[in-house]
């Protein structure tokens, strides 16, 4: 029976943090750590997202500036709000939530947004940061991955690690973070060949494939640690699962994320970490 790593409990450990540091930038250099959030539209889900930042700025003591603008705002005006908020000095992260409107281009929106308060990781700088080594902002959800790994005692040192997804917000850069911690890394998609046996072999298995219970008990080695990074909805119901069989997989592996509250929490928690230091580089504090 494999042991569960506590996404809730680690992002709340991680959130504890922020606070206290947040609140010591405050005392001992009288600076407030602020967050410019926009949402476009009324996207049941990205609302309800919005929520839950804003809820862990309000916990974490990070300002929330609230930016929620109607469904048939324009490109242009997107661009020239955070052309306002890359220039406001008060601001130190901005954060536009996705998707948006079919009739904006995600890509010139996430272009726009100045690399210096781009705490989603999601800019093209950003990226480049990454992959050679140069502090900047990781995107939050392998960042977060990267926490529950560590603080579950993890050793990633040497490990054979195996990413299924190639995305750019999840796939790709969980591969150089895993790089980074001296992992040897092998990143699967569609188009791999023998992908159960390349799993099969692997000491950490991060699943972001995108497709519900996709990876069952066949794909895993005994004694593996399991990182679920999809979340879906069963037929319908409220109830919630990922991209791994985790009635399945669970008798197999040594450690695993259950789906909710495995890697879901840990995404919030590395977002408010980053909004934190993009206060410190700004001020040039570290």
């Amino acid at each position: 029976m494999a042991e569960l790593i506590d996404g809730k409990k680690i992002s709340q450990d991680l959130k504890d943090e922020v606070k206290d540091k947040v609140a010591s930038l405050k005392e001992h250099h009288g600076i407030d750590v602020t967050l410019a959030v926009i949402l476009v539209g009324n996207d049941p889900a990205s609302t309800v997202y919005v929520g839950n930042k804003k809820k862990a700025c309000e916990y974490t003591g990070i300002i929330s500036k609230s930016y929620e603008l109607p469904e048939e705002t324009s490109e242009k005006e997107l661009l020239e709000l955070i052309d306002d908020l890359n220039r406001d000095k008060t601001v130190d992260g901005i954060l536009v939530q996705l998707p948006l409107p079919k009739h904006i281009d995600e890509d010139k929106i996430i272009r726009a947004i100045s690399p210096d308060k781009d705490v989603d990781g999601f800019h093209p700088e950003s990226v480049g940061r990454l992959s050679i080594g140069v502090r900047g902002f990781v995107s939050c959800t392998p960042a977060g991955v990267i926490e529950l790994l560590k603080r579950s005692g993890v050793n990633l040192d040497g490990a054979n690690a195996v990413v299924v997804g190639r995305s750019n917000i999840v796939g790709k850069p969980m591969g150089i973070l895993l790089l980074r911690e001296n992992a040897t890394v092998t990143i699967c998609h569609s188009h791999t060949k023998n992908l159960k046996e390349i799993c099969k072999n692997a000491d950490v298995l991060v699943v972001a494939i995108g497709q519900p219970k996709y990876i069952d008990a066949s794909y895993v080695k005994e004694g593996a640690t399991v990182i679920d990074v999809g979340i879906h909805r069963i037929d319908g119901t409220k109830k919630l699962c990922g991209d791994v069989d985790f009635e399945s997989v669970e008798p197999v592996a040594g450690k695993i994320t259950p789906v909710p509250g495995g890697v879901g929490p840990m995404t919030i928690a590395g977002l408010m970490n980053n909004c934190y230091q993009a206060a410190v580089m700004k001020h040039d504090l570290v």
